[in-house]
């Protein structure tokens, strides 16, 4: 059996964007919401009372006036009814503080609930998606949907709802009772109400256009600031300095300028919201109206309940106002979950198989990641057990795509990928990832000690099956050198290099010690020690396995028991090294462009 030396990186622009498997099925925020519906019914409930029981002192105030009127004129007072009065607003009190004392309980163990099933759920659906997918999508679209996106419905849950509901019911039941009252002073009480919904209309009626250029400018910012950081060495070192500051200073005054603007616009309007909504401007005309009434002969104890009540109408005008920003907020969020979980899932046998043997058949496959690119045409090909296949060709020939069909990243359109003769459509994903292992250019490595990411395929190996696998892996004595050894955390303790991660994901897969390896991309941070270092580690994991593996730098796989030549998608050649550039094909063209040059370097650094 042969050995593998290297394995090189070859450019991403082949990986494209996972094909959906279904049609999508949109998950919007009812459907999100519909375990805490209940609780958050019960609490819009109790929190309906307590705004009710929110008004009763007001309509004490004035019924105590009608029952102390008497006292103007020295007449006797009914006691019994004004201590009535008095004991009817200590009980609405009591009765407002255990309701929106019990429904603040409620939505916030209810939100407590949603939000760990959201992420649940995020993470159980994720666990189905293709590999393929997290491909083509970052880790931030992840964090987002499962932090952020779970933390905006927090507030809609366990706030605003309750806020959104004392908001509408209060000025509601007010203004009924004022309308039973005297209509013509509830008619006043709703004018700074009419006048503050209409300044609010047009503040957001443009909103949606504003942030959304927030959300451009803040990006473009953005952007400027690491293409500046990032790219500094450059440009100090070409004198381009002051042009780089000058970009940069553009983007940050152009979203200074439009920030300015809109905050200016923003403070106009808000402004005119709260004055038209303010106690004082309510007061002002409520006193202005109950003077006209009183001059035409309305008795005071007539236009004294608009007084008290109407200051009531127009206050809760700010509170729906964040209340509906919220509510848009967590619309816009759960649109986010919901597309999240409407990733179609990777489908799984209803009576899985196992493999009966480690050969691989590849037999007639097509695959396209869209409806208009083809990746592979019609390809078969036959990996023996116990030996090394390398996929050579020019960047976007396939050879990732059909590397990831083998651990099922994707499934193709037609033919059919077998693994000890069962598809691997038919056998369940456990144990088809227990029988394909796989290193790429830039494997992941947990936030976690350097044993247990070394132990992951295998959580129950001990110390010495782990230090065995780094061992054979190059990266024993440099776990060692580290401030505590196999407990050290990346990104806390230490880092490791490209090329040292890369050792570090070989033992991982040494102690997983899976039967058929895929090598994509495994030395793409390799520095020229790395390199040799993991020369010898990838010739530790070849033994015994079926290896298939991509290459970049040819001179690595010269000695390969196949070498498979792709182009445009399709097998074009096939056979050992001397026979391939003894047929003076394509793979005698890459080996004359690349190859010989890189054998000659090679030699040169390692002489």
């Amino acid at each position: 059996m042969s050995s593998i030396a290297t394995i090189e990186a070859e450019p991403d622009a082949e990986v494209a964007p996972a094909a959906p498997l279904a049609e999508p099925v949109k998950v919007g925020l009812g459907e999100l919401l519909a375990p805490a519906r209940v609780p958050l019914a019960v609490a819009v409930g109790l929190y309906v009372i307590s705004s009710l029981a929110a008004i009763v002192p007001f309509l004490a105030v004035v019924e105590l006036a009608r029952t102390l009127a008497p006292l103007t004129v020295g007449a006797d007072v009914d006691a019994s009814r004004a201590w009535a009065i008095v004991w009817v607003v200590v009980g609405a009190l009591v009765l407002r503080a255990i309701t929106q004392t019990t429904a603040l309980v409620i939505t916030h163990l209810a939100d407590a609930s949603l939000g760990a099933g959201l992420r649940s759920r995020i993470v159980g659906h994720l666990r189905a998606v293709s590999l393929g997918w997290f491909g083509s999508h970052t880790s931030g679209r992840v964090k987002k949907a499962a932090q952020d996106d779970v933390s905006a419905m927090h507030h809609l849950v366990a706030h605003s709802t309750m806020d959104l509901t004392a908001a509408i019911v209060t000025p509601v039941a007010t203004m009924a009772y004022l309308f039973w009252v005297d209509w013509r002073m509830a008619l006043v009480a709703l004018v700074p109400l009419v006048v503050a919904v209409a300044f609010y209309a047009v503040a957001m009626g443009g909103s949606m256009e504003l942030y959304n250029r927030y959300d451009a400018s803040l990006a473009e910012i953005n952007s400027a600031t690491v293409e500046y950081a990032g790219g500094i060495a450059v440009v100090k070192a070409f004198g381009q300095t002051g042009k780089a500051h000058d970009r940069f200073a553009d983007v940050c005054r152009r979203f200074a300028k439009f920030f300015g603007e809109w905050m200016e616009q923003a403070s106009r309007t808000g402004t005119a919201v709260e004055v038209a909504a303010s106690p004082p401007v309510a007061l002002g005309l409520l006193a202005l109206a109950a003077a006209a009434l009183m001059s035409t002969g309305t008795p005071f104890l007539d236009v004294l309940p608009g007084l008290v009540l109407g200051l009531g109408v127009s206050a809760p005008i700010m509170a729906l106002g964040f209340g509906i920003q919220d509510l848009r907020a967590a619309t816009e969020a759960a649109g986010n979950i919901g597309e999240l979980l409407a990733v179609p899932a990777m489908p799984e046998p209803a009576a899985p198989r196992a493999p009966s043997g480690s050969q691989i058949d590849i037999d007639q496959v097509t695959f396209s990641y869209d409806s208009d690119t083809v990746a592979l045409r019609e390809v078969s090909l036959h990996l023996k057990p116990g030996t090394v296949t390398a996929l050579v060709g020019a960047s976007g020939s396939g050879k990732s795509s059909l590397a990831r069909l083998i651990p099922r990243f994707y499934d193709p359109q037609t033919g059919e990928v077998r693994l000890g003769s069962v598809p691997v459509d038919q056998i369940g994903s456990d144990l088809l990832y227990h029988q394909v292992g796989f290193v790429f250019q830039d494997d992941y490595l947990l936030h976690a000690s350097l044993r247990e990411n070394i132990a992951l395929g295998r959580p129950d190996a001990d110390d010495h099956a782990v230090q065995a696998a780094a061992q054979a892996a190059q990266i024993h004595e440099r776990i060692l050198a580290l401030p505590r050894g196999y407990d050290t955390v990346l990104g806390e303790d230490a880092e490791l290099s490209g090329g040292e991660r890369q050792r570090v994901a070989i033992a991982r897969a040494l102690l997983a010690d899976a039967p058929v390896l895929v090598l994509d991309e495994a030395t793409a941070f390799a520095d020229p020690d790395s390199e040799a270092a993991i020369q010898e580690a990838l010739s530790e994991l070849v033994r015994g396995r079926t290896l298939l593996v991509i290459a970049h730098r040819l001179h690595t796989i010269r000695h390969a028991d196949a070498i498979v030549v792709l182009e445009g998608g399709r097998i074009v050649e096939q056979g050992r090294h001397d026979d391939l550039l003894a047929a003076g094909g394509e793979y005698a063209r890459l080996w004359q462009a690349t190859g010989h040059a890189v054998t000659a370097q090679h030699t040169e650094v390692t002489r």
